[in-house]
Order: C-alpha cells, then structure tokens, then sequence
C-alpha cells in the first residue's frame, strides 16, 4: 500500500510541476496577445501619431521654421559660452520683463486670468 501511495505522490509531483511551466506559457501567451491588441488599437485610433514624447515624432531642427523659433522665445542664451556678468545682467533683465507681465494681473487666482482675451484666444460670436 505505501508503494502505490509513493508511485502517486511522484506522479502528482510530476504533474505539478508540467502544470507549473503550462501555466507561466500560457500567462506569457496572454500577455503578448493582450499588448499586441492594444498596440493595434493605439495605432488605428492614431494616438500614436499625437504622441509627442517619442523621439520619432518630435519636428527635427530643420522642419521649424526660424521664425517661429523667435516667436515662442523672447530670449535665447548660448548653451556654450561661459557665464559672465554682462549675460547674467541681460537674463535678470528679461526675467523680470515676465515678472512684470505676472505682477501686472490684478487677481492672479481668479477664473479672469484664464479668460479668452487673456489667453489670446478669438472669440466667436454667434450673432453674425
């Protein structure tokens, strides 16, 4: 009797340890399968094309044009040149330009700031 109870508890041993490996190939299968949809469904929506935070799809220098470089940047240091006194004092006078700009809101908290004419947004009406 203690025979046939050794032949069952190695054979369930065995088996234990089949199921074990199954289970972590059937796991690594479900999860290719789930992030293979989910890639296919983040390309055909096209959020991948908005997606800025991938290197790929960031404009390269040559795509921006320089004017619009001036337009988005009041002030532009070198990244090269070493730090001096004349470039610290032309940095602390356009800092504060934006500090002004910030300090000339009467109420820098309130829903105002954040209005269209402030932003700089048109406004439409529908009145036309």
């Amino acid at each position: 009797m203690s025979e046939e109870n050794n032949e069952q508890n190695n054979a369930k041993k065995e088996r234990g340890g089949f199921n074990l490996v199954l289970m972590g190939i059937i796991a690594i299968i479900i999860a290719m399968a789930t992030t293979s949809v989910s890639m296919a469904i983040y390309h055909n929506s096209g959020d991948i094309y908005l997606d800025r935070s991938r290197p790929g799809f960031l404009p390269d220098e040559e795509e921006i044009d320089d004017d619009e470089k001036k337009e988005d940047i009041d002030f532009d240091f070198s990244k090269v040149d070493k730090l001096n006194a004349e470039t610290m004092k032309e940095y602390l006078e356009n800092i504060n330009k934006e500090i002004e700009e910030v300090d000339s809101y009467k109420n820098p908290f309130s829903a105002e700031v954040l209005s269209d004419e402030n932003l700089g947004i048109p406004v439409e009406t529908g009145a036309e």
